[in-house]
């Protein structure tokens, strides 16, 4: 990483439940460690079990949620930690307003159609939520709100994941925020 990047920078995966968030990011902090990068992965799942332990979904709770995990990104970021984050993080007015406190913030949206979705969920949970059985569901019973201009979008329904995380590799190459050679 070149010397005026190692203040960190964060990578923001953002994309509907079962789009291939955490599989795609978990592939890439395996990438960067083993160039020696120091790096954290947040994933959103992880977080709600401990640092958002007691908050529902409603779009305050949620905002909460996301707000937490740009909290400790941030942190990490300028203490010269490549930080990704892979949650739902549903609302844009949030993603923007972590990325202007953040500043270091590459977002990535990791786009998948609906019927395939369905298709990978193994827990049921979109099945449940167009029954009616699940309140406030992204992209079922409350609103996913695609980014307006991410640095990078994802089809996950098109490559594999190793294709996607060697898209993001290049994209961050690109940007200039690292300089390992893939």
């Amino acid at each position: 990483m070149t010397e005026e990047r190692r203040q960190g920078f964060t990578l923001w995966f953002t994309g509907m439940s079962g789009a291939g968030k955490t599989t795609i990011s978990s592939i890439l902090e395996r990438w960067l460690r083993g160039h020696g990068a120091r790096v954290e992965r947040l994933d959103g799942d992880e977080v709600r079990k401990r640092l958002s332990k007691g908050l529902g979904f409603s779009r305050e709770d949620r905002d909460e949620n996301i707000r937490r995990i740009g909290f400790v990104a941030e942190l990490l970021c300028r203490n010269g930690v490549i930080v990704i984050v892979a949650a739902i993080s549903p609302y844009r007015a949030i993603r923007d307003e972590l990325r202007l406190a953040i500043g270091a913030f590459v977002e990535v949206h990791v786009d998948c159609p609906m019927d395939v979705l369905i298709a990978r969920d193994a827990k049921g949970l979109y099945q449940k939520a167009l029954r009616g059985e699940i309140a406030l569901f992204t992209g079922i019973s409350d609103p996913y709100e695609p980014p307006l201009d991410p640095e990078l979008v994802i089809d996950s329904s098109t490559e594999t994941p190793e294709q996607s995380a060697t898209r993001v590799w290049n994209k961050l190459r690109d940007l200039g925020w690292i300089d390992f050679e893939h």
